[in-house]
């Protein structure tokens, strides 16, 4: 098939102008440009489905909050390091409300969005203790956090779930945890494309194998409360939407807005860290903190270490890889104080 109704010839020229050699391989972003062009020069219309967007209003009690703070001056001003004390609180509340957990509001913290709450969880989980450098990812999940280790030098493992449903779950865990290499696992319930959800049961499997060898979960809850099968929208009250949180108490929730709230472009979403996790003990970390003063168990800090999972094959054009002589140390390159 050659027209649809648009001819190959013209798909293959913008293709090209975007430096993509198959649009069949390419990426989300690139294959979204690219329509972009196609639109554009064209004039057909194409329907969208790459992307997850809401599509529904933001609530307005939100919207008419942030005008109120916008009007009070809080774009002029560099929030709390740590976050705003409110907000920490109700993030606290929220939980408890939602997911019947109980944490502090130190535990709680506000990221922009939850690319920015996986990006940091990998950087400093894949660090704490010298022994664990990998992160398992139980798929389907966000293919962007795979991209977000590729970057980190973090090597990873990664399984489908959907051939170890229910109690082969268990076994599947002690096959890829055994060698006890692993610093985190992530998962996402529900998840994106196949949308099922993980069982209180599998969830509770997660948690134990966690437990056993000491890995921190990661939770992604891109769509917290939307299983509608059951209603979880009263606060407060049961029932309460399924965490690995009850099971285990090594876990990072990363909580988005985008789409509970509506918020994607405002790129809001909370990290919540179990209490065990926020106030564990890390020495190896001294080796990433010259300030620090604890003992480090570990040797110094050695460069990245090379993806276990192999980099997909590139859609664009081959280019020149930057020398290495002209990369800027990270001490070097500190914002100066404003």
């Amino acid at each position: 098939m050659t027209q649809i109704p648009i001819a190959k010839e013209t798909i293959d020229r913008i293709a090209a102008a975007n430096k993509i050699q198959n649009p069949g391989k390419a990426s989300i972003r690139e294959m979204r440009k690219m329509i972009q062009d196609v639109e554009k020069e064209t004039g057909v219309r194409f329907v969208k489905m790459e992307m997850g967007i809401p599509g529904l209003p933001a609530p307005q009690v939100g919207v008419q909050a942030q005008i109120e703070a916008l009007k009070s001056g809080v774009a002029s001003i560099y929030p709390e390091i740590y976050g705003t004390a409110d907000f920490k609180k109700e993030a606290a509340r929220f939980v408890k409300n939602f997911l019947d957990i109980d944490v502090t509001p130190d535990c709680c913290v506000p990221t922009v969005g939850s690319m920015q709450a996986g990006f940091a969880s990998f950087l400093t989980l894949t660090r704490y203790d010298a022994k664990k450098t990998k992160v398992l990812f139980i798929d389907p999940g966000f293919p962007v956090q795979k991209q977000q280790c590729r970057v980190l030098g973090i090597p990873m493992k990664a399984f489908d779930v959907y051939e170890y449903r229910g109690d082969k779950l268990r076994d599947k865990l002690e096959e890829e945890l055994k060698d006890g290499d692993v610093a985190c696992m992530i998962f996402s319930s529900p998840n994106n494309p196949a949308w099922f959800c993980f069982t209180d049961h599998e969830l509770q499997i997660i948690g134990e194998m966690a437990n056993k060898y000491g890995v921190v979960v990661m939770e992604d809850s891109a769509y917290f409360l939307m299983d509608f099968r059951k209603d979880y929208s009263v606060p407060g009250k049961a029932p309460f939407q399924p965490t690995v949180a009850k099971y285990t108490d090594l876990y990072v929730i990363m909580i988005s807005g985008s789409k509970s709230f509506s918020y994607a472009g405002e790129r809001i979403a909370m990290m919540i860290c179990s209490p065990k996790l926020f106030n564990m003990e890390c020495p190896d970390l001294a080796r990433y903190s010259p300030s620090s003063s604890a003992p480090s168990t570990a040797s110094p800090a050695a460069p990245p270490t090379a993806c276990s999972t192999p980099w997909p094959p590139c859609s664009r054009a081959p280019t020149t890889a930057p020398s290495t002589s002209s990369r800027t140390s990270v001490s070097t390159a500190r914002r100066p104080a404003s």
